[in-house]
Order: C-alpha cells, then structure tokens, then sequence
C-alpha cells in the first residue's frame, strides 16, 4: 500500500469516530396524535394554523392539505439520488428498471445482465476470462493499490451515506412530527364539518325558498364530497405517517450497517492490507525458492537420465559392434544355403534336360506317325483322281 493510501486511511479515522459519536434521536409522540381540545397552546397553534389551510371551496387545497410538510424530505431524498446510477439501487433498481422499460417498449431479461446469456453473446462476451488474463500479467503492487483505491471510494461514499442518512432521518422526523399536526388538523375540522358546517348547510336548504332551494341542496352536496374527500386525504396522511415511521428505523440500521462497513474498511486499510504485503512478499519469496529448487531438481534428473541412457547406449552399441566384429566375411549358414540351392539348381537342370530329351524322341515318332498318315491320304486322293475306284486307295502299301 503507498504510502498517499496510508495516510488518506489515517485521516478518514475522524470523520469514523464523528459519524460514530452520532445518536439519533427516537420519534416523539409516536403512540397516537394529539387532538386539538388536548394540545398544548404552542400545538393548538400549530393545528389551528394548519386548519386554516383547508378552503373547502377549492379542491386543490383539500388534495394537497398536507404536502407541504414533505417538502424539505424530499429535497433531500433527490439530493441522495442525484447522480446515483440504477444499478447501484439493487431489487429497487431492479423494480424500477422493470417499469422504465416496459413503458419504452422494451424487454426486461434483454437488460438483465444475470440472466443466461445465448451462445452469440457467450461467444464474444470474454470480460471475465480477459480480466483474469489480464490479471495475471498485472504487478502485484498494482492490483493492492487498486483494491485500496476501490476501499477508499467505497469508505468516502459510507461516510458521505451515513452524513446524509443523518440529515434525512432529522427530517423524516421532522416530518412525522408534521404529519401528526395535519392529522390532527384535518381531523378537527372534519370534526366542526360533521357537527356545524354540515347541519348549518342543510338547515339553510330546509330554510330556502323553492327558487333558492335546488342551489342550495347543490352546494350542500359540494359540501359533503369536500368533506369525503378531506376525509380520505386525513386517511392517506394517516397511512403516510405510519410508513414513515417505520422508514424511521429502517434509515438507522442501513446507517448503522455503513458505520460498520466504514470501521472495517479502514481497519482493513490499515491493519489488513500491510498484512497483504507482508504474506505475499513471503509467499514470492517460497514461490521463487520453489522454482529454483525446481530448476536444480530438473538438472539432477536430467544428469541422472544422460547417465542411464548413455551406459543403456554403450551397452547396446558395444554388443552390436562386437558380434560384428566376430562374425565371418560370409556366414557358414549362408554359404550352406547357397550351396543347396546351387546343387538343386544343376539337378533342376539335369532333369529339365532329361525331360526334354524324351518329349523331343516322343515328338519325334509322333511325327513319322503324321508323315505316313499324310502320304497314305495323299495316295487315296489321287487314286480317286486317276479313276481307279472307290477302294483305290485301300490296297496302297504302306511305305
């Protein structure tokens, strides 16, 4: 870790300790609202003001009795959110994501970017594998100063959180409190509604002459769907209250978990990471003896396999070159051999000769036999010839 990590790591120990000292306070008032008969005279004023915000002549003001409480929280809230990109927003990301895309038209697992991806884009999506490859090739100083770097960020981005948190959760109360305030001032007048603006509006219908009647009866039915609609604005701010008290603890255990990840960050900035160093000096320190343990196993195996292999080779050649030197210019077995064939190669001959001597003598009678044959028909045909007769030529010696 440099030495500029160290020290920035160092400095981030005041700002943990301030955020740590921080207490947040618990909600007031939290088990019911005060109504106004048995508010205080500070209160009373607060619920008396905020009554006088409600003109049941206009419906703004009945739909937006109330919201101006919620001002300053969400000035707040947007002031978090500025910047903050979807994916850092988790399953709310998630959720948001969903809506967004569904409106625009598009399809939610195309964007997922954990869902199984196709072959296609298996095939040229290489981030991880080329992160490792790089990885490798990286210094090892390099990546701790990387991991550090990252550590910082994340340290300065909890403490910023836990800083915020802090102030969203003085105005989260601050709105409770508010809340509780409108409640109980939207309660009261539909309190004096129901008891005297209501009944004072229908004893003036009853009262009305048959001209003014039908106006009259008009603007007691405007009156009572005011009053409906005041009635559910008081319930909605009732609802509101109860989930912003429960967002309540919900700020302090997400702020209490960023003050845990801020302490050990740090402390693995400043404890764990020259640990890092320490251990990984060792482990090149093995790694290298390692490799040059091996290098000297190497070089013994291979002096041990020359000599195996060379007395394998005398041996091998020394008997090759020896039983050639003890053998003949001619092998006896080969001369046998030759001898043999020599011998069956003159009887071959003497008997192909002897063979052919008496074919040829055999040949020869064969051949007289032919010749006589010949001639005593010769003699027969010109006997014929000369008219001598049919039996001519069987009374012709034979010569």
């Amino acid at each position: 870790m440099s030495e500029t990590v160290r020290q920035k790591a160092e400095a981030a120990l005041a700002d943990i300790e301030e955020v740590s000292r921080s207490i947040l306070p618990e909600p007031s008032k939290a088990e019911a609202i005060v109504p106004l008969d048995k508010a205080e005279g500070p209160v009373a004023g607060e619920i008396r003001a905020r009554m006088d915000e409600i003109d049941m002549s206009d419906t703004n003001s009945i739909v937006s009795f109330g919201s101006a409480a919620q001002a300053e929280l969400q000035e707040i809230s947007q002031s978090m959110l500025q910047g903050v990109r979807n994916k850092d927003v988790g399953p709310a990301g998630d959720s948001l994501r969903g809506i967004v895309t569904t409106i625009r038209g598009f399809s939610v697992s195309e964007l997922d970017v954990r869902r199984e991806r196709s072959w296609w884009e298996k095939l040229i999506g290489r981030a991880a594998p080329f992160a490792k490859f790089t990885a490798r090739y990286e210094s090892v100083q390099g990546q701790i100063d990387k991991i550090t770097d990252d550590l910082l960020h994340h340290e300065h981005t909890l403490l910023k959180d836990i800083k915020s948190l802090d102030l969203l959760y003085e105005k989260t109360l601050q709105f409770y409190d508010e809340l509780a305030l409108y409640i109980a001032a939207g309660e009261e007048k539909l309190k004096e509604l129901d008891e005297k603006d209501i009944p004072a509006k229908e004893a003036e219908v009853q009262a009305a002459d048959e001209n003014d009647q039908v106006i009259r009866a008009q603007e007691l039915r405007d009156l009572r769907a005011a009053r409906d609609d005041l009635e559910r604005r008081v319930h909605d701010l009732k609802l509101t209250r109860q989930v912003t008290m429960q967002s309540l603890p919900s700020i302090r255990l997400v702020q209490e978990n960023d003050k845990s990840l801020v302490t050990k960050i740090n402390s693995t900035l400043v404890n764990t990471v020259p640990l890092w160093e320490t251990q990984l000096a060792q482990a090149v320190t093995i790694q290298r003896s390692a490799e040059a343990a091996a290098a000297v196993r190497d070089a013994n195996d291979l002096t041990n396999e020359l000599l195996t292999s060379n007395a394998a080779n005398l041996r091998e050649s020394n008997k090759v070159i020896r039983e050639e030197m003890e053998r003949g210019v001619f092998d006896i077995e080969a001369v046998k051999k030759a001898n043999e064939d020599l011998i069956g190669t003159i009887e071959e001959s003497l008997q192909i000769a002897d063979e052919g001597k008496a074919r040829r003598a055999a040949a020869e009678e064969e051949l007289k036999k032919m010749e006589a044959d010949l001639r005593d028909t010769l003699a027969s045909a010109k006997a014929r010839r000369d008219g001598v007769g049919d039996t001519a030529g069987t009374s012709v010696p034979r010569g």
